[in-house]
């Protein structure tokens, strides 16, 4: 195993959050969600001012240093574009104000903190499968946060190898706990997995196995990339 990394987690509560920390047995994690509970660090990032008092928070718990930054917090709310506009305007702003300004954020602090402390540090943003291939009509925000996301991650990686700091990105697709015959029922029943070569949605454990590898184990050179997590479904 490799050494003990102080780790932020976003979105933390359930889902593939709860699956990184897990993943992150044996490393010292701050985990995050909106509500807080059962030690996670309590955040609406949906409000201006959220991400910096996250990150201070992080860094109190974990004795001043972080290692690693995973955004994970992320929301996916419908828009029609037949809203009234301002009311889908309010949805585009809330939206990326959770998915990327505020990732956006935290990846600066995290930055600002690797080069003030020294030696690097890493950052693994999850975005989409939506972030290259789209998303429904009423996803349009949700896909451009995402594909700013990539954005992102991929130039913190080019602006920063150089001093040790290294950024990847996750991109699953339809993603699944519990019980499948169940998830399968809410999201249209057998055409989803026709669309699925790999025949099932991905578990949430193969998503944080992937965020675990890139924030300990992944080699250096591997910055910048984006690993896709979602059966074939969409390759590029």
């Amino acid at each position: 195993m490799t050494e003990p990394r102080n780790i932020l987690v976003t979105g933390a509560s359930r889902g593939i959050g709860a699956a990184i920390v897990e993943a992150f047995a044996g490393h010292r994690v701050a985990g995050h969600s909106s509500a807080g509970g059962d030690g996670r660090i309590a955040a609406d990032l949906a409000l201006p001012g959220a991400a910096e008092a996250l990150w201070a928070e992080a860094l109190g718990r974990l004795d001043g240093r972080i290692d690693v930054l995973v955004n994970n917090a992320g929301i996916f709310e419908a828009a029609p574009i037949s809203l009234p506009h301002d009311e889908w305007v309010a949805e585009w702003e809330r939206t990326q104000r959770v998915n990327l300004t505020a990732s956006a954020e935290l990846c600066r602090l995290a930055v600002r903190h690797f080069q003030d402390r020294g030696g690097g540090g890493r950052i693994v943003n999850v975005a989409s499968r939506a972030a290259y291939r789209g998303d429904s009509p009423d996803h349009w925000h949700y896909a451009a946060s995402k594909a700013g996301m990539i954005g992102m991650t991929k130039s913190i990686a080019r602006g920063y190898a150089g001093e040790n700091i290294l950024a990847f990105a996750v991109c699953p697709g339809f993603t699944v706990t519990g019980m499948v015959e169940d998830y399968l029922e809410s999201r249209g029943g057998p055409k989803l997995l026709a669309d699925i070569p790999l025949g099932r949605p991905a578990e949430t454990e193969e998503i944080g196995e992937i965020v675990r590898w890139l924030a300990t184990s992944a080699p250096a050179s591997a910055t910048g990339a984006v690993i896709d997590a979602n059966g074939a479904s969409y390759v590029r």
